[in-house]
């Protein structure tokens, strides 16, 4: 399914811009042109939905929805929504940095006079297509929107601190709510709207230059979540709505309490009565924004840790079963062959390699956990199979080169042997090396191919704060690394 390509790992808020955060405007399609120009095949974000506290792309209000921080204020403009007087402001905003309360507290007001003169006005045509929009995706739409309008009419509270008659959906309250909310409700339609109409364009135009869109989905959704409020019979909670037993990863190397991520689990036997209905809607709906899904932690498709609610490590879990088999044959007897990225990595047992293996799905290999000169691995590249996707580093990494600043001098000289280099610019040593590899997919972050150090690091497992801020400047990408990147591409046939 997959033919040997290359490309880049950015994600849509690292863009240039001009209000502090990158959009889905005009700096979205240079980037598309820097990969043409380079010859990439392969364009691949982290996931696109609505961030909550922490800002994580991988926690998210909805497995469906857009993130309205994205939305593109200028093209908004040059669809007659708003005037370029609406977007004067005397903040200053970094180039170099995402601040996101300072971007929401700019753009929502701004969004908010979009959708009166969009009410107001006689936008006839638009109004159809908005109306068609959110006719399309009403088995979402509808309880998201009304989830965002609920969120901000409790002060931004989670769900499971609403009052009890909505937190427990009875039909009265549900009713009762969207009647009272229907203005705030149809605004959250109407920026969706705005996010998908934009984002369906960039990804056309991508596509017409043979460039494919990588998409990207945690196995997990956020117990804060439309997800879980509005579908609460497909995860494991008690009659107070509370988990039952929550996510995380056991005791391991790294931590002796292990990870207590807190994301509710599915409840798979109900999952199986539907025959996986509700999985099979999020893998469509993300094939619409994609071309391409790699699926964080597959391995919680074989067996997955479950913690018991209320625990403040991870130290007690159990790994439980899941039907991972069953599962993608139904995704696979609804929607075809799978075009889904396997993320492979930390401890895999026989039964995870099994899954992956019977469905033909590609794995994932760090270059950056080659060269641990301490243990033997299999992500060094003479040793790979061609049925896998092979990164220098991903967004749980530092970058190549605070990688290598920071590394052992036995793990230093193993990597320059390796690649017969004096480190002088390792960063492209290790694009080299992915290129060249068997791998049938070789994806670097952009912070690697401009050489940054770890500064420009967009995330760091166990951090809470200061993480996915990371930008770049337009003038940053140049006509060197352009041709070095369409050369490697050439010679490595990608």
């Amino acid at each position: 399914m997959f033919e040997r390509s290359s490309g880049v790992l950015l994600h849509a808020t690292s863009l240039p811009g001009k209000f502090g955060i990158g959009t889905l405007g005009k700096e979205a399609y240079q980037f598309v042109d820097f990969l043409i120009k380079s010859n990439q095949k392969l364009w691949q974000t982290y996931p696109l939905g609505p961030t909550g506290y922490g800002d994580s792309p991988y926690q998210c209000f909805s497995a469906f929805a857009g993130n309205p921080l994205l939305i593109s204020l200028e093209t908004v403009v040059e669809d007659g929504l708003l005037t370029n007087s609406d977007l004067e402001t005397n903040e200053k905003f970094d180039e170099s940095k995402v601040d996101f309360g300072k971007i929401i507290n700019f753009k929502f007001p701004i969004l908010k006079k979009a959708f009166d003169n969009f009410s107001n006005g006689s936008f006839e045509l638009e109004k159809i297509k908005f109306e068609t929009f959110v006719k399309k995706n009403s088995n979402w739409l509808d309880d998201f929107s009304l989830f965002m309008s609920l969120k901000e009419h409790f002060g931004g509270k989670p769900w499971i601190e609403w009052d009890n008659d909505i937190k427990l959906r009875e039909e009265n309250a549900l009713r009762d709510y969207k009647n009272k909310l229907k203005n705030d409700i149809e605004f959250q339609n109407f920026i969706q709207y705005l996010f998908f109409k934009q984002w369906k364009k960039l990804k056309a135009y991508a596509n017409q230059n043979y460039i494919k869109i990588v998409g990207d989905i945690p196995i997990f959704v956020a117990f804060d979540s439309a997800d879980a409020w509005s579908n609460p019979d497909i995860f494991l909670f008690d009659e107070e709505r509370k988990p039952v037993r929550v996510a995380g990863v056991p005791p391991d190397y790294f931590s002796a309490t292990g990870q207590l991520w807190g994301n509710p689990l599915y409840n798979w036997d109900k999952l199986k009565e539907t025959n996986f209905a509700w999985w099979i809607d999020r893998i469509k709906a993300n094939l619409e924004l994609s071309d391409i899904i790699r699926i964080d932690h597959f391995r919680g498709f074989a067996e997955y840790w479950a913690v018991p609610y209320g625990d403040k490590t991870a130290i007690n879990g159990e790994w439980w079963p899941a039907p991972g088999k069953e599962l993608f044959e139904a995704i696979e007897a609804s929607l075809g062959s799978l075009p889904i990225i396997a993320e492979d990595l930390g401890l895999i047992t026989p039964d995870v390699e099994e899954l992956r293996d019977h469905f033909n799905l590609p794995g994932m290999k760090i270059l950056q956990f080659a060269f641990d000169s301490s243990e033997e691995n299999n992500y060094i590249p003479h040793s790979y199979n061609k049925n896998c996707v092979v990164y220098t580093g991903t967004h749980d990494n530092d970058t190549v080169a605070g990688w290598f600043e920071k590394a052992s001098k036995d793990d230093k000289k193993y990597a320059l042997d390796y690649f017969n280099s004096n480190g002088e610019d390792i960063c492209w040593d290790f694009i080299r090396g992915a290129w060249a590899s068997t791998a049938v997919i070789a994806i670097t972050p952009l912070q690697d191919i401009l050489r940054l150090g770890s500064f420009a690091r967009i995330n760091t497992p166990g951090v809470a704060a200061g993480n996915w801020q990371w930008r770049f400047k337009a003038e940053d990408i140049t006509n060197e690394h352009i041709s070095k990147l369409k050369h490697l591409t050439t010679i490595y046939g990608r």
